[in-house]
């Protein structure tokens, strides 16, 4: 398998869920010893980073991204009645694009021996920020 998707439930408008375990799961299914996995988020208001999963760094993190890009600001993306052909349901989420901006939504995990090249601390994370909602992230392996 050089490819997988992976369905995800979050549960509130900023969550950080770890993906590094799913991670291991596929470099084991895989079989090579040596490469690299991609993982790219599939939405334009999520993100996908490599930090420490502690709790009060995520409250920082989701108040230093409501100080970049604050819900409810002045945002063009916003003005849904001037957009064309959107949905009845389309959210005002201006913010979480921006913010998503900021974040980045790929990462690249080295492989050696078979193991992740993470540090002591690092998870690697999707970050919703527009939820709750359904998530795809994609996983693609990497020969050396």
């Amino acid at each position: 398998m050089t490819s997988q998707l992976l369905s995800l439930r979050t549960e509130a408008s900023f969550q950080c869920l770890p993906l590094t375990a799913d991670l291991r799961r596929f470099v084991q299914v895989h079989g090579e010893q040596d490469g690299a996995v991609v993982v790219s988020g599939q939405h334009t208001t999520t993100a996908v980073i490599i930090n420490e999963m502690e709790e009060r760094l995520l409250m920082d993190l989701k108040r230093w991204l409501s100080q970049q890009a604050p819900p409810g600001a002045d945002w063009k993306h916003d003005d849904l009645e001037l957009r064309h052909g959107i949905p009845d349901d389309e959210p005002r989420n201006a913010h979480a694009h921006l913010q998503a901006l900021m974040l980045g939504n790929e990462v690249t995990v080295n492989v050696s021996h078979g193991e992740l090249q993470l540090g002591q601390y690092q998870e690697v994370m999707l970050v919703e920020l527009d939820g709750p909602r359904q998530r795809r992230v994609s996983l693609q392996w990497l020969s050396a």
